[in-house]
């Protein structure tokens, strides 16, 4: 078993929702062996407020969540990531900076709650069946023996949890 703390940056265009969303979950959920970051290739610059209230609602800590770009994590100064991970199809597609230490990458794309379009109640229903998708992901993950993994194993596993729609 080891002690290291592996660094994770989830990415999204706006880095309003599903990445604010998966750094919250896994820095919950990950059971001390992880530490969460999220970013967006073009920020909105705030956290979608039907996903906020989401996250306050189940008592996940929200004082310091922003909205940033993921430039800040690519300069040598930031956390050098382990995984970097997108959790929507555009920022799968755009060309992402050179991130130090060539961590492990992977796509989990899960629809966007702040896209969505309905009444409140619709609303907070669908952002909350988002969370419940990343959750099961980061569950999968975080459970992942990851020191006794080879690399090639390890990817396949993390393709493989971008693969499950549930």
């Amino acid at each position: 078993m080891t002690d290291k703390i592996y660094n994770v940056l989830f990415l999204c265009t706006g880095n309003s929702a599903r990445s604010i969303m998966a750094e919250c979950l896994l820095n919950r959920d990950g059971r001390g062996r992880f530490r969460a970051f999220s970013a967006g290739s073009r920020p909105k610059g705030f956290i979608d407020p039907t996903v906020l209230a989401l996250l306050r609602g189940m008592g996940f800590p929200t004082g310091e969540l922003h909205s940033k770009g993921w430039d800040a994590f690519a300069e040598p100064e930031a956390p050098r990531m382990d995984f970097v991970f997108t959790v929507c199809d555009n920022a799968a597609g755009e060309v992402c900076p050179v991130w130090p230490g060539q961590p492990m990458t992977a796509h989990w794309g899960v629809p966007d709650p702040a896209a969505f379009h309905g009444n409140e109640v619709e609303k907070a229903a669908f952002a909350a069946e988002v969370l419940r998708m990343l959750a099961n992901r980061i569950g999968v993950f975080a459970a992942l023996p990851i020191a006794s993994l080879d690399k090639l194993s390890l990817q396949s596993k993390l393709d493989a949890i971008g693969r499950n729609r549930s």
